[in-house]
């Protein structure tokens, strides 16, 4: 195969590698030998499998392992000691199912493709597929944990409890300009290096500030960042990063700072909308804030410089009031 999205290397062997190594035996349950054994409701247990992101499995059917056995006798246990509220054990579960599946595309898409078998016509060994999955689980392991640690230590500074929580940051957008259009015009290998560099830079500008990248939606990125003068510093090196660096497509940003309901990784509240749509109705290579950043950034007049736009009516605000943000002027410009 010479497709870019189609690897040469085939997928039936890492299904029989990984379900070797992660469920150590073949299915040999059906759904309901499953809950039966793990002491829950079968249509709990099958709710679960549904928020979890897989498709129905029958009555009857033998596709489940003891694994799936002891991940049901977990979630239980965690509601049993307090530590998810059993209401919330859907969302709790729904979440996990989201951010994994992506995961495991990602990675399996990655792992067929640099095993592909297109230079020497025979297939890579099995052994190093039962070396490379241990190690890729071991790696997200200590990922965790570290995100772990720095999600924690973030949320102590903040004074924050947990759960679905609120707080003051500024969150920005950053979108391609002209997306689409180069989207059609672009191989399917350049589009993806495209991407690949423009979501490696944001991640890591936004990280330099001590911000976090909450998701990436297609052509754009959400972001956070708790300090509005770090965020402002940021968006404009979003906007001027094309005009060094070929690889970076031209951008342009939007910001508002205010409160942020932030739950389940994702973040959501008026601030966020806000952010959003000035994003949405910001010139190519522009960054665009609400009245509430520039009132905060006006304090440091000789570091930026602000100009008040048209209102404008956007879905959801009838009377928008944005305001550019640019470097300030050099003398004698």
């Amino acid at each position: 195969m010479t497709s870019d999205d189609q690897p040469a290397f085939d997928p039936s062997l890492l299904i029989d590698v990984a379900s070797a190594y992660l469920f150590d035996a073949p299915p040999s349950l059906t759904q309901e030998e499953v809950a039966e054994a793990a002491g829950v409701d079968i249509d709990e247990a099958n709710a679960m499998w549904r928020h979890l992101g897989f498709s129905e499995v029958g009555p009857g059917v033998v596709a489940f392992t003891p694994a799936d056995v002891e991940a049901l006798r977990i979630t239980r246990r965690l509601t049993d000691l307090g530590v998810v509220d059993p209401e919330r054990m859907p969302q709790f579960v729904r979440s996990m199912g989201r951010s994994f599946s992506r995961l495991a595309d990602w990675q399996t898409r990655l792992l067929l493709s640099s095993l592909s078998a297109d230079d020497g016509g025979d297939e890579p060994p099995l052994e190093v597929l039962t070396e490379v999955i241990p190690m890729v689980e071991e790696v997200q392991g200590y990922i965790w944990r570290r995100h772990l640690l720095a999600t924690a230590s973030r949320m102590a500074l903040r004074g924050s409890a947990g759960g679905a929580t609120s707080t003051e940051t500024t969150v920005g957008f950053v979108d391609i300009v002209g997306y689409t259009s180069r989207s059609r015009q672009m191989s399917t290998r350049a589009l993806g290096e495209m991407v690949e560099w423009f979501e490696r830079v944001v991640t890591d500008l936004v990280v330099e500030r001590d911000g976090q990248v909450v998701k990436t939606i297609g052509d754009e990125v959400l972001y956070t960042v708790d300090d509005p003068f770090d965020a402002a510093d940021l968006a404009l090196l979003l906007v001027e990063r094309s005009e060094h660096d070929e690889q970076f497509p031209e951008v342009r940003v939007g910001s508002a700072h205010g409160p942020v309901l932030a739950r389940l990784g994702d973040v959501f509240g008026p601030t966020v909308n806000l952010a959003s749509r000035l994003t949405s109705i910001a010139r190519p290579g522009r960054v665009l804030v609400d009245s509430e950043l520039a009132g905060i950034l006006r304090e440091e007049s000789d570091t930026y410089r602000l100009r008040r736009t048209r209102r404008t009516s956007v879905k959801g605000y009838e009377h928008l009031e944005p305001w550019a943000l640019k470097r300030p002027r050099l003398r004698g410009d």
